[in-house]
């Protein structure tokens, strides 16, 4: 099959791994869209030299994340859902990016921790070294599919409070709004893509080999202070990044 990469032996990465991989980037490429069909076990077992139990373990994880349905007598059926757009603009909001694709949004706060800040998120944040912070750890889910987990850190003198608000709220916007910060804006995004963690695949319900697209921002007040620093993990079968002036 054209467009797929052959996988590499001997790299610690399982084979049936690699195989699901590059189908789900053909996938997403639109590279079976013409018959809306996996090919065959058979064929994507040659085209990857190994046996077809290797690539049958490949299609089972992809069914597991919803990507591709076994159909009895016809084989392996491409499951169409569409990503969702998420914006990324000066005044990036996940509530009012997602909007109206999605019938129903629910965000739930994982953990909230205070700690000191590490030299990385306290230059991010423009603190000292060891300034306490406060981490919330957040999921994001649309029609009842986890669509982004993120960690967030804020400056815990000026945001005491912000867990309990965002629990009531379900809304880092609202939640800032609560403790007198009624605008903000982003200041800066970084977006890399890698393998979901052990963590990560578990709270977003995916399949050992998943991407994520992970974007790292930082959101400041109007006056240009650092108010949050947060890592948020995507998962790229569900979402696409649009950049927006």
């Amino acid at each position: 099959m054209a467009g797929l990469k052959q996988v590499q032996r001997q790299t610690g990465v399982a084979l049936w791994r690699q195989i699901a991989d590059r189908i789900r980037e053909a996938i997403g490429n639109g590279a079976y869209d013409e018959t809306g069909m996996v090919p065959p076990e058979i064929v994507l077992a040659l085209q990857f030299g190994v046996n077809r139990h290797t690539v049958r373990s490949a299609l089972a994880a992809l069914a597991q994340e919803g990507i591709v349905r076994a159909v009895q007598g016809r084989g392996t059926l491409i499951e169409r859902k569409e990503r969702l757009n998420f914006p990324i603009t000066r005044r990036t909001r996940f509530t009012a990016g997602i909007g109206d694709q999605a019938r129903e949004m629910r965000s739930l706060l994982l953990d909230e921790v205070t700690e000191e800040a590490s030299p990385e998120i306290a230059r991010w944040l423009g603190l000292k070294p060891g300034a306490q912070v406060i981490r919330l750890e957040t999921l994001r889910e649309a029609d009842k599919r986890p669509v982004s987990k993120a960690t967030s850190w804020f400056p815990a003198e000026r945001f005491a409070g912000i867990g309990e608000a965002y629990r009531k709220h379900q809304s880092i916007t609202k939640a800032f709004a609560d403790l007198g910060l009624a605008d903000y804006v982003r200041a800066t995004t970084e977006v890399t893509a890698a393998h979901a963690d052990t963590a990560d695949l578990a709270d977003l319900e995916l399949t050992p080999g998943a991407i994520l697209l992970i974007a790292k921002a930082m959101n400041t007040d109007l006056d240009g202070v650092p108010v949050q620093y947060s890592i948020s993990r995507f998962a790229a079968d569900r979402v696409q990044f649009t950049i927006e002036n």
